[in-house]
């Protein structure tokens, strides 16, 4: 990668002007789903682990088909840069359509899943909180997918302040309302983790309500051809499903090894999945904004991929290098110094606390080790991605993924290993990780001529 290093003051602006909203966006994102599980911790030290349990589950089982829908961010800065703005608006379409095409099947999963967390031994108690969260979570799963396909029309064309007004917004939103509906508040019933879920949904609904208001707007209309762009276009479908399967795949069968592990580690019981589930907490509060960094990234990748310009894409690896090696340094020198002061947050109960306490210390130095390389595993990902290279990131991760899942099983279910052997495994393993993207990115494969014109092809 530095043997490419092209620094340029403006394309590091360019790019952060596009990131920051993003960040922003991410980031409301992440405190909501802390919130939540801070709210739970209010209830017992079991809510708060059926918080993250039900709620990995539950992305597990949209992620196939939002994770396709989230590649409308590379497609339509990809038209855009090839000057078709009209099929920008046609990706959108396509994107909503295969929305609602899904939600029978999230009817289906919503009661056929839920059986997932007793089959893993989790403490009964922690079961019957997970179910609730998951079933609520898993009915409303076409609604996730269409605000995640109408944020992407609005980062793919570069206008991230408004993806970052409305994601904001949806969280003010949502943490009052999941506040009184939690614990009763102003005559509402307190519905616990129920309300948690409930707060969640209503909140989708607002903020793809904003989207929409956003995306109809005549300016919009006029430039993207909306009016136009309502019907079935099966030349983008293909392309749309060619090169969003293998993103979307491989966060299914990554959430899915994440979930089985978490699961697993779960099952050692209760002190060890409050101890995961504060860990995972902090670390979804830290690696979430990098997914803005990711989103912008791909964004100019994708512009200039279809403009045929490839000579600026080593500007940009070099302005998100410095921004997300920066991050990740503030980040671990951060987690180090106040790792205690930062599980201790989360500690309500005197009961079984000293063993969540000195577990969750243990693994935070651990989430510091590897959110180092974050930034750069981000930055990698999101070039390739934004370069169409997306069947590559889908067989490298995922393959590392299931080799860790595979050998979590031996550490924790066959040679009976305690957590901190087991977090340590997963450590490596994100590890690992960042240094096959970094080996990719330097390799230069995803440039080639006739790989990049067959992205483009629908």
């Amino acid at each position: 990668m530095l043997r490419d290093w092209q620094f340029n003051p403006q394309t590091l602006s360019v790019l952060l002007q596009m990131a920051l909203p993003m960040v922003v966006s991410q980031g409301a994102f992440a405190l909501m789903i802390f919130t939540d599980r801070w709210f739970m911790a209010q209830i017992s030290p079991t809510h708060m682990a059926a918080a993250l349990g039900g709620g990995v589950a539950w992305y597990f089982s949209i992620s196939l088909p939002n994770g396709i829908l989230a590649y409308a961010t590379a497609l339509v800065a990809q038209y855009m840069g090839a000057g078709e703005d009209g099929k920008c608006s046609k990706v959108i379409t396509q994107g909503l359509i295969l929305s609602v095409a899904c939600m029978p099947i999230f009817f289906v999963l919503a009661f056929i899943g839920k059986g997932m967390f007793a089959a893993m031994e989790h403490d009964p108690a922690q079961v019957v909180e997970e179910e609730t969260y998951y079933v609520i979570m898993t009915l409303a799963g076409s609604l996730m997918m269409a605000r995640t396909c109408l944020s992407c029309f609005f980062s793919g064309i570069g206008k991230t302040r408004t993806v970052m007004i409305c994601d904001v917004a949806g969280v003010l939103f949502n943490i009052p309302l999941t506040w009184m509906l939690v614990f009763g508040q102003f005559g509402l019933p307190a519905l616990g983790i129920a309300g948690a879920a409930f707060g969640s949904v209503a909140s989708m609904v607002f903020t793809m309500t904003l989207y929409l208001a956003f995306y109809l707007a005549k300016d919009k209309r006029e430039k993207f051809f909306i009016g136009d762009s309502l019907v079935f276009d099966a030349g983008i479908s293909r392309r749309y499903i060619r090169l969003g399967f293998p993103s979307g795949m491989e966060m299914f069968l990554n959430i899915a090894a994440f979930n089985l592990f978490l699961l697993m580690f779960q099952s050692y019981g209760i002190p060890e999945a409050a101890s995961a589930t504060i860990v995972f907490n902090w670390d979804i509060l830290s690696f979430v904004p990098l997914l803005g960094l990711n989103i912008a990234i791909m964004s100019m990748i994708g512009r200039f991929v279809g403009a045929g310009d490839m000579t600026k894409t080593n500007e940009v690896t070099s302005a998100g290098c410095i921004l997300g090696i920066g991050y990740s340094t503030f980040l671990f020198i951060f987690f180090i110094l106040f790792r205690n002061q930062l599980v201790e947050i989360f500690i309500f109960y005197e009961d079984q606390a000293e063993e969540i306490r000195s577990l969750a210390r243990f693994m935070m130095i651990g989430l510091s080790c590897y959110v180092l390389l974050e930034g750069i595993l981000q930055v990698a990902s999101g070039v390739l991605r934004g370069a169409g290279d997306t069947r590559w990131i889908m067989f490298a991760s995922v393959s590392l993924h299931w080799a860790m899942l595979v050998a979590q099983f031996f550490i924790i279910k066959v040679l009976d290993f305690g957590p901190r052997v087991s977090w340590m495994g997963f450590v490596l393993m994100i590890l690992g990780i960042c240094a096959v993207f970094v080996s990719r990115l330097r390799s230069n494969k995803w440039r080639d001529p006739d790989k990049l014109q067959a992205v483009m092809k629908e």
